[in-house]
Protein backbone atom coordinates (compact mmCIF):
# COMPACT_ATOMS: atom_id res chain seq x y z
CA UNK A 1 0.00 0.00 0.00
CA UNK A 2 1.55 3.64 -0.80
CA UNK A 3 0.01 6.35 1.14
CA UNK A 4 0.62 10.28 -0.56
CA UNK A 5 -0.74 13.73 0.63
CA UNK A 6 -0.58 16.68 -1.63
CA UNK A 7 -1.20 20.40 -0.74
CA UNK A 8 -0.80 23.49 -3.29
CA UNK A 9 2.59 24.29 -2.34
CA UNK A 10 3.85 20.64 -1.26
CA UNK A 11 3.63 17.02 -0.85
CA UNK A 12 4.70 14.35 1.64
CA UNK A 13 7.38 11.84 0.00
CA UNK A 14 5.04 8.53 -0.25
CA UNK A 15 5.03 6.00 2.19
CA UNK A 16 5.17 2.69 1.26
CA UNK A 17 3.84 0.09 3.82
CA UNK A 18 3.43 -3.23 3.73
CA UNK A 19 0.72 -5.71 4.92
CA UNK A 20 -2.87 -4.38 5.53
CA UNK A 21 -3.59 -1.09 7.01
CA UNK A 22 -5.56 -0.99 10.04
CA UNK A 23 -7.04 2.27 11.56
CA UNK A 24 -4.09 1.49 14.22
CA UNK A 25 -1.39 1.57 11.42
CA UNK A 26 -2.79 4.68 9.67
CA UNK A 27 -2.40 6.33 13.41
CA UNK A 28 0.78 4.63 14.24
CA UNK A 29 2.55 4.69 10.88
CA UNK A 30 1.06 7.68 9.06
CA UNK A 31 -1.22 10.49 11.26
CA UNK A 32 1.07 10.70 14.37
CA UNK A 33 4.52 11.08 12.48
CA UNK A 34 3.28 12.78 9.32
CA UNK A 35 0.35 14.37 8.88
CA UNK A 36 -0.11 15.72 13.09
CA UNK A 37 3.41 17.27 12.77
CA UNK A 38 2.46 18.91 9.19
CA UNK A 39 -1.01 20.04 10.16
CA UNK A 40 -0.54 21.25 13.27
CA UNK A 41 2.53 23.51 11.73
CA UNK A 42 -0.46 25.15 9.44
CA UNK A 43 -2.86 27.65 10.60
CA UNK A 44 -6.06 26.76 9.29
CA UNK A 45 -5.57 23.63 7.42
CA UNK A 46 -8.03 21.79 6.51
CA UNK A 47 -7.71 18.05 6.13
CA UNK A 48 -9.20 15.46 3.55
CA UNK A 49 -9.39 12.01 3.17
CA UNK A 50 -11.68 10.24 1.86
CA UNK A 51 -14.12 7.02 3.82
CA UNK A 52 -11.43 4.16 3.46
CA UNK A 53 -11.87 2.12 6.53
CA UNK A 54 -8.64 3.25 8.33
CA UNK A 55 -9.43 6.90 8.08
CA UNK A 56 -13.34 6.32 9.29
CA UNK A 57 -11.52 3.92 12.38
CA UNK A 58 -12.28 5.63 15.78
CA UNK A 59 -8.88 5.06 16.62
CA UNK A 60 -8.20 7.69 13.92
CA UNK A 61 -10.99 9.50 14.03
CA UNK A 62 -10.30 10.26 17.70
CA UNK A 63 -6.56 11.39 16.75
CA UNK A 64 -7.76 13.97 14.26
CA UNK A 65 -10.38 15.56 17.03
CA UNK A 66 -8.71 18.31 17.17
CA UNK A 67 -7.98 18.59 13.19
CA UNK A 68 -10.51 20.34 11.11
CA UNK A 69 -11.55 17.64 8.41
CA UNK A 70 -13.50 18.03 5.05
CA UNK A 71 -16.87 16.11 5.35
CA UNK A 72 -17.44 13.67 2.64
CA UNK A 73 -20.24 11.89 2.27
CA UNK A 74 -20.65 8.30 1.79
CA UNK A 75 -20.98 6.96 -1.80
CA UNK A 76 -19.74 10.35 -2.81
CA UNK A 77 -17.75 10.83 -6.35
CA UNK A 78 -13.99 11.17 -5.60
CA UNK A 79 -13.50 14.67 -6.23
CA UNK A 80 -9.79 14.20 -4.93
CA UNK A 81 -7.37 15.72 -7.42
CA UNK A 82 -4.39 12.88 -5.99
CA UNK A 83 -6.47 10.66 -7.78
CA UNK A 84 -5.00 12.03 -10.92
CA UNK A 85 -1.75 12.46 -9.32
CA UNK A 86 -1.95 7.75 -8.36
CA UNK A 87 -3.05 7.43 -12.26
CA UNK A 88 -0.41 9.80 -13.63
CA UNK A 89 2.02 7.69 -11.59
CA UNK A 90 0.85 4.37 -12.30
CA UNK A 91 0.93 5.51 -15.93
CA UNK A 92 4.77 6.32 -15.35
CA UNK A 93 5.71 3.09 -13.29
CA UNK A 94 8.13 0.59 -15.13
CA UNK A 95 7.79 -3.27 -14.84
CA UNK A 96 9.37 -3.99 -11.45
CA UNK A 97 10.96 -7.59 -10.56
CA UNK A 98 10.52 -7.20 -6.56
CA UNK A 99 8.89 -5.28 -4.49
CA UNK A 100 11.79 -3.63 -3.47
CA UNK A 101 12.19 -2.34 -7.19
CA UNK A 102 8.41 -1.56 -6.77
CA UNK A 103 8.79 1.02 -3.65
CA UNK A 104 11.77 2.82 -4.88
CA UNK A 105 10.48 3.14 -8.31
CA UNK A 106 7.11 4.70 -6.83
CA UNK A 107 9.13 6.56 -4.08
CA UNK A 108 11.03 8.31 -7.42
CA UNK A 109 8.19 8.91 -9.44
CA UNK A 110 6.47 10.75 -6.91
CA UNK A 111 9.53 12.71 -5.61
CA UNK A 112 9.70 13.83 -9.63
CA UNK A 113 6.35 14.80 -10.48
CA UNK A 114 6.30 18.34 -11.29
CA UNK A 115 4.55 20.40 -8.20
CA UNK A 116 2.63 22.66 -11.09
CA UNK A 117 0.53 19.03 -12.13
CA UNK A 118 -0.70 18.90 -8.55
CA UNK A 119 -1.06 22.78 -8.57
CA UNK A 120 -3.17 22.67 -12.05
CA UNK A 121 -5.29 19.65 -10.16
CA UNK A 122 -6.19 21.82 -7.19
CA UNK A 123 -7.41 24.33 -9.53
CA UNK A 124 -9.85 22.23 -11.19
CA UNK A 125 -11.85 21.56 -7.89
CA UNK A 126 -14.62 24.42 -8.31
CA UNK A 127 -15.08 22.55 -11.73
CA UNK A 128 -15.15 19.20 -10.65
CA UNK A 129 -17.70 20.09 -7.53
CA UNK A 130 -19.90 21.90 -10.45
CA UNK A 131 -19.64 18.92 -12.38
CA UNK A 132 -20.75 16.63 -10.44
CA UNK A 133 -23.94 18.67 -9.38
CA UNK A 134 -24.41 19.36 -13.02
CA UNK A 135 -24.03 15.28 -13.53
CA UNK A 136 -26.43 14.44 -10.86
CA UNK A 137 -25.64 10.82 -10.45
CA UNK A 138 -23.91 10.72 -13.94
CA UNK A 139 -20.62 10.33 -14.97
CA UNK A 140 -18.39 14.11 -15.33
CA UNK A 141 -15.23 13.84 -17.60
CA UNK A 142 -12.74 14.07 -14.26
Amino acid sequence: MVWGSITYASRFTLIVLRGTLTGYRYVDDILRPHVGPFLYSLLGAIFHQDNALPHTARVAQDFLHNVQTLPWPDRSPDLSPIEHVWDQLKRQMPLCHSVRDLEVDVQDLGVHLPQDNIRRLIKTMPDRVAACFAAGVGPTRY
